[in-house]
Parts: structure tokens; sequence; C-alpha cells
């Protein structure tokens, strides 16, 4: 027998709404939010690998640029065969092969306890070092050294700067040096980008003929010269102050010194 008393079911109830509902607006919404996330997920894993690839070709774009070798319409995979990767044991100055060099990511090994350290002297501000990095050898026809790329990263003033210097065979030498990624004030900091103000490393020196480290990003230039002066950016003092403190860490005892001491040496 039927129970016309009976009442109805909870969705039936919500379907005699009216459209305008609270309930029904607040359904609508969140299935919208919901599938729109989804969406979004699906696109977000499906684009990881081209994602990835666009991340390593453009990291080679910087490696060939603070090198010189890039030129409009430079067939990136082709050139960036031109050099020879290899992982830096930071403490002993030495190549290790504990690791492959075409896979070894500095960034992950500079957050794991395994490989890294904590800093305690830390001018750069970035917390942890990695034991290791990966570092790219460019050499001449002869097989001779030509150059050497180093990563760095260090912070300014509203972010942690990441880039490359590329010294000479002498592992004196600065050739050049830019950074990749930074999120420093636009006409400020971020004029570390400026072609102009990066053209300015070329050519400076990192030590003097005691291998005092002298290379100096300020408004005036060191007593030691001009050798070693870069030119401070206008108007962004932390920034400035923030490239000079990073490059001073890597380029010291507790980065390169023991590396940039087998350069000098020519022994690799």
């Amino acid at each position: 027998m039927h129970d016309e008393n009976k009442k109805p079911g909870l969705l039936r109830r919500f379907l005699e709404l009216p459209t305008d509902s609270v309930p029904k607006t607040v359904f609508v919404a969140a299935t919208i939010c919901l599938v729109a996330s989804m969406i979004v997920s699906a696109v977000a894993v499906s684009l990881k690998p081209v994602q990835e690839i666009n991340k390593l070709k453009d990291k080679q774009i910087n490696i060939l640029q603070v090198a010189g070798l890039y030129e409009p319409g430079t067939d990136v995979t082709e050139a960036f065969k031109a050099f020879e990767p290899r992982v830096l044991e930071i403490a002993t100055g030495r190549f290790t092969d504990q690791f492959d060099a075409a896979t070894f990511d500095d960034l992950a090994a500079a957050d794991d306890p395994e490989t890294s350290i904590a800093l305690s002297d830390d001018p750069a501000s970035i917390g942890r070092q990695s034991k290791f990095v990966t570092v790219y050898l460019l050499r001449n026809g002869d097989g001779s050294l030509d150059k050497v790329i180093l990563p760095l990263h260090g912070y300014g003033l509203w972010s942690t700067l990441y880039g490359f210097i590329a010294l000479e065979e002498n592992g004196n030498d600065i050739y050049g040096l830019q950074f990749y990624s930074h999120a420093e004030t636009p006409g400020l900091g971020a004029e570390v980008d400026n072609p102009r103000w990066k053209a300015l490393w070329n050519g400076k020196k990192l030590h003097d003929d005691s291998n005092v480290l002298q290379i100096t990003v300020a408004k005036s230039a060191p007593a030691a010269g001009e050798e070693f002066h870069v030119d401070a950016l206008a108007g962004a003092t932390l920034t400035s102050r923030g490239v000079d403190n990073l490059v001073r860490f890597w380029m010291g005892e507790a980065g390169y010194a023991p590396f940039l001491a087998s350069l000098k040496a020519g022994d690799l």
C-alpha cells in the first residue's frame, strides 16, 4: 500500500528545489570547480614531460650563452654536445663517478641531507649546500680546456638567483656571468639580465697575484684595482650585494676554491 504521507527522499527534495536556490547554486559551483581541477591536473600531468624538456633546453641555452656559443637559430641540442658535463665533489675539487652527470640534479641534492650540508656561515643565504654539483667543460679541438662553466646561486633582495659563471682555462679570468632564474624587481634588481651589465664581467679576474679573492660587485673599485670590479646595479643595492655575496661565496674556500686550484695548476 502506497503511503502518501511518506516524506520524499533527500535527492528528490533537492531536485525539486528552485534552480536559483542556495543548495543548487553551491552544488553547481562545487561541481564545476571539481571538474575544472580534474582537467587542470590531467593537463599538468600530460604536459610535464614537455615542461621538463623545455626546462632542460632553457638550461642548455643559458650555458651556451654564458660561454659565448649561442646565436638565434642555434641548434641547441647539437651545440650543447660541445660540453662535457662532470659531477664535481666540492670539498675535494675533484670529479666523481658516483653519479651520472647526465641525470644528476644539483638542486635536489642540495635539499637531501645525504648529499648536502647545513651552512652556519652562509653569506649567500642558501641554507644548505650540496656536496656535489654538475660543472661543464668546454674543450678545444685538440682536447685542451677552453672554458669551464660553474653553477652558482644565492639570495638577492626578493629571491634566490640561479645562474652560471664561465671561467677561462686558468680558473681565474671570468668570461661571463648570467642568471637564468630569479624574481628581482623589474627595472632594478632584474637588471642582472641586462646585456650591458652582464658584459661588465667579461675579462674580470677572481684572484690577485697572491691568490687572494678580490672580485667585487660595488659602486667603486676595490684597492686591488678595476680588473676585480663590477659596477653595482643602479638603485638595486641589496640585489648587488646579494650577487657580490654569492659570487664570493662560490669562488671562495667553501665553494670552488679547491677546484680552481686544480684548474690553475692544469691538473684535472
